[in-house]
């Protein structure tokens, strides 16, 4: 008996071995892919949208007196100085729209997303004199590409946009208690993440609100993000707005897009954990086998492992190229088939079917499907395990060890 458990460790070090470089390869191979794809995907869909709010200055021209020295002689000058002060939005109206698609590239699923944004500012003089007050408004991404842009003050068309570095500026004139109403509207693409900006460190928001319609269930508000006020479920997501009167704030308003389970990183983990499935088979198995006095050779045991060890490897290939969930139907209907048809012509047709059968089944395709179980992964394997312990110690509890032991070590 010593030497067969010998054997079988062996086998089951070997094996863990190659599970474990099996998920090193697949995981760096999604690393590497996800570093050369995702380059790719931004440029055809669009990265993070970091919209920021528009930047409002109006200028003041100043005498000042300067002291120059001419031939050894002072005189004091006047000059005009022009300096800028910044202003508030007196009103901001948003509405956004986010529609996500996902895209796969090789091993990995990207959440890409198409957003219509559209923005209503008012700018108010609160001075008592009349001042050119300066409109910039910048872009997400100066690389981006915004569809069907339009821009109007007071309800009238901006037709000559200048874009300069990723940013329009306009140079409206306002008298004191003037007001000007600029919309802006655009369709734009993104990835992962979208943001609206207040501005850079802690800002004075006025008169704010937002509303943001998604089609996706699964909303996550990203670190430094401002949860919304309000939330209502819709047939296809949600709709959520965020209204301010004077908010003071350093924090933004972020929308993380639904992740999609990713292939490599899932084969990754459940060839990490195979081991473990690997270890809790044949532990039954050998309790199995020496309670009802079968014998099964450890190269049977190398056979099975083999096949064990073939579920993981076909599905990290196999993933590349068609759906995760079919690639693991056919990888476990693949590693059974393999099992049970070489057990049957070993031990026999019933017991091949019946406890080899139906524990590979249970130990490696429903555990390996508890890596599916997001947040759930860890207490399903730890609810197998103790299941197991409690099989065996009821299906050995009346068995002489004792016994059993002596008469293995005189056969």
């Amino acid at each position: 008996m010593a030497k067969q458990i010998g054997a079988l460790v062996f086998i089951f070090i070997m094996t863990s071995l190659a599970w474990i470089i099996l998920g090193g390869v697949t995981d760096t191979r999604s690393r590497v892919q996800d570093r050369n794809l995702k380059k790719d995907v931004a440029q055809l869909w669009g990265s993070v949208q970091m919209q920021k709010a528009p930047n409002v200055q109006y200028q003041v021209d100043s005498e000042k007196e300067v002291e120059r020295t001419v031939d050894g002689k002072k005189t004091v000058e006047k000059e005009i100085v022009t300096q800028d002060y910044q202003a508030t939005l007196e009103k901001s109206d948003i509405a956004v729209g986010l529609n996500l698609e996902y895209r796969k590239k090789g091993l990995l699923w990207y959440s890409t997303y198409g957003v219509d944004f559209s923005g209503e500012y008012l700018i108010k003089n609160d001075q008592a004199k009349s001042y050119d007050f300066f409109f910039t408004w910048a872009f997400p991404n100066r690389d981006g590409i915004y569809d069907n842009f339009i821009m109007t003050v007071d309800g009238k068309p901006v037709d000559k946009l200048s874009p300069e570095s990723g940013m329009i500026t306009l140079q409206l004139p306002l008298e004191p208690d003037e007001t000007r109403l600029i919309k802006i509207s655009y369709s734009a693409q993104g990835m992962d993440e979208w943001w609206y900006l207040f501005g850079d460190g802690v800002s004075q928001i006025k008169n704010f609100k937002m509303t943001m319609t998604t089609d996706f269930d699964d909303i996550n508000f990203p670190e430094n993000g401002i949860a919304p006020l309000g939330k209502e479920k819709t047939d296809s997501g949600w709709n959520l707005t965020w209204e301010y009167t004077n908010l003071i704030s350093g924090i933004q308003i972020g929308m993380e897009m639904p992740k999609k389970l990713n292939p490599g990183p899932f084969v990754s983990k459940v060839s990490y954990f195979a081991p473990v499935s690997l270890f809790l088979f044949m532990f039954l198995m050998f309790i199995i086998t020496i309670v009802r006095k079968i014998k099964i050779h450890p190269m049977n045991y190398f056979f099975i492992a083999a096949s064990f060890f073939s579920f993981h490897l076909l599905l990290a290939y196999l993933v590349d190229h068609i759906d995760l969930h079919l690639a693991f139907a056919i990888c476990s209907a693949v590693s059974i088939f393999l099992v049970i048809s070489y057990m049957r012509l070993v031990i026999g047709l019933r017991f091949a079917f019946l406890e080899i059968g139906l524990s590979q089944f249970v130990y490696l395709v429903l555990f390996s499907y508890a890596f599916f179980l997001e947040g759930f992964t860890g207490l399903a394997i730890t609810a197998c395990c103790v299941l197991t312990l409690f099989v065996i110690m009821q299906f050995t509890a009346r068995f002489n060890w004792e016994k059993e032991i002596a008469e293995r070590r005189m056969s």
